[in-house]
């Protein structure tokens, strides 16, 4: 306090002395049980002042001549926990063991790989022999991630089998044995919509609409069985598309599911919408319920050109002679996936000198396909199929002139045009009378949303039509 302010008759005490230090009761002429009273005040003022050499701020006191009183300049009272003068216990926060990352390469196996990270087979035959997911981590391929966490003294304490983005496996390695858990990620879910104009083909217009191959390939299944891809699409059809996007940590990491989708072939639409029936089977049906799904394809092949029609009077082109051309040959770069045209059992697969290697398909009684000039099998003899199913790969084996599938239809023994069967194929099935009701609510809100993405296109569509076509 400066000497300006400081009040008269008033001594100061230096903040740095003890309280007591200049403290002086006044001469009076007392007994001595007074002066025992008077020392059990001070006492109490001391107490009650809570004096702190060391950590709490020191009032200013004030002594009052005349009237011996004491006064202090406290500062407020704070509801904390008091000090104990001993310096607080530092927190221990355990340190996690450093994990090692080993990226698996072309060629390896556990036994190299636990190697690299400095461990032994015996470590190796633990986990997978005692571990109830331990024949998993067996089944490795390049790319996938497996990580080690030692102890201090460097014995192993846990794996981690990175599988994918979604899924890993966590080992953990005890004098007890070894226990395992699955750890799953669920990614995000994404409405995306896509519409397109055919300009030259369905691919091109799929890309410049910023729809990945998956997803075409995807929408391409969904109305194989009912367009030919290969030979159907024209210049000015139309696509629309509601689709899931998958995410992680904020990124695209997948191509989700197509709940709808609508395609105009030649001023003819055609609509699907995925749906759960009640047996718990999804699959995609039109508007009335009718399933997308017939018991052929259209096309078996990744839809591309067409470079032979079925013809019964044509030359061969090497053998220079009238031989019947009983189906249809789609050109297509060597190692374009071949699909199973439906469901069935594999009666052939081999190679002659006119086939090549080739695939027969035996339909239920009546029908069987044949698949000729493979690159590549992917399908053993009595093999059981399924619609879409990669079966064998474009090649030009055997009597072929370059690429191509040659696709063969036949129905009670005879050989049918591929391209015109279809319309005397079984019908596809549809969902009970007592199911649409529920169907029906359930694609309530595409169906809006499809309609709109519809009108959206006929209007900009029209809008940049020339002014003698609008008629």
């Amino acid at each position: 306090m400066s000497s300006a302010n400081r009040p008269r008759g008033a001594t100061a005490i230096r903040a740095e002395q003890p309280a007591l230090a200049n403290f002086r009761l006044p001469r009076l002429k007392v007994r001595r049980g007074h002066v025992v009273a008077g020392a059990l005040v001070v006492g109490c003022l001391v107490i009650a002042l809570g004096l702190d050499t060391e950590e709490s701020p020191k009032p200013d006191l004030q002594v009052a001549s005349s009237e011996a009183a004491v006064t202090a300049e406290a500062a407020p009272l704070q509801h904390e926990k008091p000090a104990t003068g001993l310096p607080e216990p530092a927190l221990s926060v355990p340190v996690e063991a450093p994990w090692e990352e080993q990226v698996v390469r072309s060629g390896d196996n556990l036994s190299l790989i636990f190697k690299r990270a400095g461990y032994s087979d015996k470590e190796v035959h633990r986990i997978v022999t005692e571990s109830a997911d331990g024949k998993g981590l067996a089944r490795i391929y390049p790319g996938q991630t497996i990580a080690f966490q030692g102890d201090a003294a460097g014995k192993l304490i846990s794996v981690r089998h990175v599988k994918n983005e979604l899924e890993t496996i966590a080992y953990t390695l005890d004098e007890h044995g070894v226990s395992s858990k699955t750890l799953a990620r669920e990614p995000e879910k994404r409405v995306s919509t896509a519409t397109g104009v055919i300009t030259s083909s369905l691919f091109l217009a799929g890309q410049e609409a910023g729809l990945s191959h998956t997803t075409i390939m995807d929408m391409a299944n969904i109305f194989g069985g009912v367009i030919d891809f290969v030979g159907d699409p024209r210049k000015g059809d139309t696509m629309h598309l509601i689709f899931e996007e998958l995410y992680l940590d904020g990124s695209k990491f997948d191509d989700g599911e197509i709940i709808a989708a609508s395609y105009t072939n030649q001023g003819k639409t055609y609509t699907a919408y995925r749906y759960t029936d009640a047996q718990g089977d999804t699959g995609y049906y039109n508007e009335d319920g009718v399933s997308m799904r017939k018991a052929f394809l259209l096309a078996p092949v990744d839809f591309t050109r067409i470079s032979s029609n079925f013809n019964p009077r044509r030359i061969h082109p090497i053998y220079k002679t009238a031989r019947p051309h009983r189906g249809t040959d789609y050109a297509a770069p060597t190692g374009t996936p071949v699909y199973a045209a439906g469901d069935g059992r594999v009666i052939k697969a081999g190679y002659s000198r006119a086939n090549g290697n080739y695939v027969f398909i035996q339909h239920g009684e009546q029908f069987v396909t044949r698949y000729l000039h493979l690159h590549k099998r992917r399908v053993k003899q009595g093999q059981k199929v399924d619609q879409s199913q990669v079966i064998g790969t474009v090649g030009s084996t055997g009597a072929a002139t370059g690429p191509h599938l040659h696709y063969e239809f036949l129905m009670n023994g005879v050989h049918r045009n591929p391209r015109t069967i279809h319309k005397k194929l079984p019908k596809a099935k549809s969902l009970p009378q007592t199911e649409m009701a529920q169907f029906s609510a359930s694609i309530s809100s595409v169906t809006t949303e499809l309609a709109q993405l519809q009108e959206d296109m006929d209007t900009r569509l029209a809008m940049t039509r020339p002014d003698d076509d609008r008629g």
